[in-house]
């Protein structure tokens, strides 16, 4: 056998290893195209910046499409800017808004997965383009400022990605973050224990921290697919960690989505009271039949599409609050 023979067969068998084990090394997305950006401020005008990204809003068609989308899938661009309005939006007063598109892949796919296989579809491509994105973002554009990160549902499992791998790499960068809002995903004991620089939120105005919670009714007895044991909550009208009821009365306001896209507020409308136990947030006070009669991907009672939208004003209240907390300790308030 001669050397050219030998060095082929070493470079198929290579590359069949890799196949099988899907690790094909992906370009990450191009972020120095503005058309990658669904947010990217000209001239941002305030003192800190949000990094945001939206939640699973690709949905396949057919059996046939890919499992995970194109940059510039016409529906996630659609989408994600829908999910944009709803929920960065509530950062607005506070932040710059920088938020870019990334591949994202199918929901109903990815959850029926088992755990690990899960962390293997969002940890590829994914997170590829999360992590590229910002780091992009931290090089070119942040010029210093302290920032928030935000998410939601697929948008907050890829915030884990950043604050367990860039943050502990970039210390420098994590001293900087005022929180994180990963919500509609699941921080757990497991993970804070493998990310000992990271700590979960524990009051209205701590800075560092993460803040999470996933909303569901309280009649909810299926299994809720984003919810992992032992998942960590703090009550987002309260900002607590306690169990006792927070009264819908004492929610700043509520976002209902109009027929025609509007956002309307809503007063008195949504209460909150952690269940530790099933590591949930539970709100007892709207239409479960209305809001949530179950679908593919989550069964009825889980209002996962409602996790900013119930607590929209008390979200806005609670970044500026932790703002002003961070550039305080800094002495820039």
């Amino acid at each position: 056998m001669n050397r050219r023979l030998s060095a082929t067969i070493v470079l198929v068998l290579c590359l069949s290893v890799f196949m099988v084990g899907q690790v094909w090394a992906e370009p990450a997305t191009d972020y120095a195209k503005s058309e990658h950006w669904l947010s990217l401020p000209v001239e941002p005008a305030k003192a800190v910046d949000v990094f945001y990204l939206y939640p699973t809003v690709y949905q396949k068609r057919t059996p046939s499409d890919a499992n995970i989308c194109n940059v510039d899938n016409p529906d996630m661009l659609q989408r994600s800017q829908q999910a944009f309005a709803y929920q960065a939006s509530a950062f607005s007063p506070t932040a710059n808004l920088y938020a870019p598109y990334y591949r994202q892949a199918d929901a109903a796919y990815t959850l029926t997965l088992p755990l690990a296989e899960q962390r293997q579809v969002v940890g590829g491509i994914p997170a590829t383009d999360a992590l590229a994105a910002f780091d992009y973002y931290i090089k070119n554009h942040n010029q210093g400022r302290p920032f928030i990160l935000a998410g939601h549902s697929q948008g907050s499992n890829l915030l884990l990605y950043l604050l367990s791998d860039y943050m502990k790499q970039h210390p420098e960068v994590y001293s900087r973050m005022i929180a994180a809002y990963v919500i509609g995903y699941s921080i757990t004991p497991e993970y804070l224990a493998q990310n000992r620089h990271l700590k979960f939120a524990t009051g209205p105005d701590d800075t560092g921290v993460i803040v999470s919670y996933n909303t569901e009714a309280p009649q909810m007895t299926g299994k809720n697919p984003v919810v992992l044991p032992g998942a960590l909550v703090i009550n987002p009208i309260s900002w607590t960690r306690s169990e006792t009821l927070a009264p819908a009365e004492y929610n700043l306001g509520s976002i209902d989505m109009g027929s025609d896209g509007q956002m309307i507020f809503q007063k008195n409308y949504a209460d909150a009271r952690i269940n530790k136990s099933k590591g949930v947030l539970i709100c007892s006070t709207v239409n479960v039949d209305k809001l949530s009669p179950g679908n593919q991907v989550f069964p009825k009672g889980i209002y996962h599409h409602y996790d900013y939208l119930f607590y929209y004003f008390n979200l806005r209240e609670n970044a500026a609050n932790r703002t002003n907390n961070f550039l305080k300790g800094q002495g820039k308030e």
